[in-house]
């Protein structure tokens, strides 16, 4: 993605840019790119038995895991085959395993124990918009429940459809829809199909001196049509927007035909009709082409680490940076513990000195980021802040892709490790922190497994910032029991103290009924009515979003 006046190391696990990354297809149950699998740094080992962990818990190997055998009726199959060509519709027990449920912690803890009862019957993969508009078709007269699939990256149960009342339940993955489709270098957007993983995206728009911007911690792995389906927000939002902010139109492919939508970037005749399509999760329809926003690739990338005393030091400064300039690219604020246990910085190259880590990030031109950092810094140390340098930025920059290969060493010591995260304003920030780490500390600890608790600050607008927690804790006799348990804690904690119960990670499943709660009946009853018309059997992943009402 251009030069930079910066020169990480490169080597294993490390990466200078986002389009240095490959394309990935991860094994369930683990996650990241099979050849550099994580590993437990030393400290971390050391750690475990302070934590009460009291030994290893191995994984079932996938070939070892028994498939129940597919429903999927004789018609059916071959109405979908007849679409997709038989080659592109399968019943491999691999290929089902592969595609059942996302990467929440309690779906990798399923899936260790041997439990793939989510398992679709079948995997299909329609090469274009026309043969999924006619699956879905096919699947509706048939009455057969679809999940649209791309990356299965999610994290809040939302690839686990409801099979009550359907003849089965297909995985439809969109995977062969990756193709760029246009670049239009004078409105600076480009239309991407939805089964492009972030990296292929990066390296095409690249090779035209372009780039979206999009940077999520699941960008190994995540699609651009899921980036749209869940509402994703990258580590660069600050500076590129979250994605639905860089979502101009939409071709999306229903039981009853065609959606496309984005005429214009903005119009005054009636509703947004692309805001019901993103973050609907699968449920309304499926995303096939998505036009977007993209950016000159930036000369320079300058990133850099702060020191604040406090939390709320640290937070005061970042929304002053947003409400009053200039804003860097980056901004990122970890608590006191989490940067005391530096997951700030997985590559370990960061010592914490106590306080709170901010790391600031500026991309452009030489010039802009110049003045850009110049002019924030003095913010910064105006607020109290110490700069670091460039090397805990660098560092933070380089490994943080490497985070979330950390959890299946760490679920194989017997470590149960989750996130959760949510938004609100800044004047509640301090309310909401203090109350989902008190629901988490209390209800963990009640069950003789006291965790740690950590939390960042990544995503920051004017008016409030998300709040991004990490959890670590010996892992109980039933983990799955014992998590449902504390995130339940945790979610009410989070409506209770008025924040929204998801930032970026979406509803699926596990968010459904405090969504429900959220938003209220009435506006419940319109996603209803939006999911009746569009999908009057009801067949897209039935149960995520909103309840099943067919």
């Amino acid at each position: 993605m251009g030069g930079s006046n910066s020169s990480p190391r490169r080597g294993k696990g490390t990466v200078v840019t986002e389009s240095d990354l490959p394309v990935v297809e991860m094994i369930r149950p683990r996650w990241g790119n099979p050849a550099t699998p994580g590993s437990l740094p030393p400290v971390a080992e050391q750690a475990l038995g302070a934590l009460g962990v009291t030994g290893p818990r191995p994984a079932v190997a996938p070939d070892q895991i028994e498939v129940a055998l597919s429903v999927l009726t004789d018609d059916a199959r071959r109405a979908i085959a007849d679409i997709v060509g038989a080659e592109h519709i399968t019943v491999d027990d691999v290929e089902r395993i592969q595609h059942t449920r996302g990467y929440s912690t309690p779906d990798l803890l399923k899936m260790r124990a041997g439990d793939v009862t989510d398992a679709p019957d079948a995997v299909v993969f329609p090469g274009t918009h026309e043969e999924v508009v006619a699956v879905l078709g096919a699947c509706a007269e048939h009455r057969v429940a679809v999940v649209p699939f791309a990356g299965g990256t999610s994290v809040v149960g939302g690839l686990v459809a409801a099979r009550d009342g359907f003849n089965g339940v297909v995985a439809l993955d969109v995977r062969r829809l990756d193709r760029l489709v246009a670049v239009d270098e004078v409105s600076r957007t480009a239309t991407l199909e939805a089964g492009m993983r972030g990296p292929l995206a990066e390296q095409l728009l690249n090779a035209q001196g372009l780039t979206l911007g999009h940077f999520p911690q699941s960008f190994e792995g995540a699609s651009i049509g899921g980036y749209a389906a869940a509402r994703s927000a990258g580590q660069s939002s600050a500076g590129y927007g979250r994605f639905d902010e860089m979502v101009v139109g939409l071709v999306v492919a229903t039981p009853r035909g065609t959606l496309t939508m984005g005429t214009a970037p903005k119009s005054a005749a009636g509703p947004d009709l692309r805001q019901l399509v993103l973050g609907s999760e699968g449920a309304f329809g499926v995303i096939t082409a998505v036009t977007v926003e993209v950016h000159p690739v930036p000369a320079v990338r300058r990133f850099e680490g702060w020191h604040f005393a406090s939390f709320a030091d640290g937070a005061a400064a970042l929304r002053t940076l947003v409400q009053d300039g200039p804003l860097p690219t980056v901004v990122r604020l970890s608590d006191e513990v989490e940067t005391a246990v530096n997951l700030a910085d997985p590559t370990g190259a960061t010592e914490s000195a106590g306080g709170c880590l901010v790391i600031t990030g500026y991309e452009g031109e030489a010039t802009d980021v110049a003045n850009r950092r110049e002019m924030a810094s003095a913010v910064l140390t105006a607020r109290g802040g110490t700069a670091l340098g460039e090397q805990p930025g660098e560092a933070w920059r380089a490994g943080r892709y490497r985070g979330p290969y950390l959890r299946d060493p760490l679920l194989d010591a017997g470590v149960l490790v989750e996130t959760l995260e949510t938004v609100t304003f800044w004047s509640n920030l301090d309310t909401v922190k203090a109350a989902v780490t008190s629901a988490l500390t209390e209800s963990l600890g009640g069950q003789g497994t006291p965790p740690l608790v950590m939390c960042h600050i990544s995503h920051v607008y004017h008016s409030g910032a998300s709040l991004y927690f990490t959890v670590i804790t010996a892992q109980g006799d039933d983990p799955i029991a014992q998590w449902q348990q504390a995130k339940s804690r945790a979610n009410a904690a989070i409506r209770s103290a008025g924040a929204a119960i998801t930032h970026h990670h979406g509803v699926g499943t596990d968010h459904r009924d405090t969504f429900a709660e959220e938003i209220g009946p009435i506006a419940v009853e319109v996603l209803a009515a939006v999911k009746n018309t569009l999908d009057p059997v009801g067949i897209l992943n039935p149960g995520v979003l909103i309840g099943t009402a067919h």
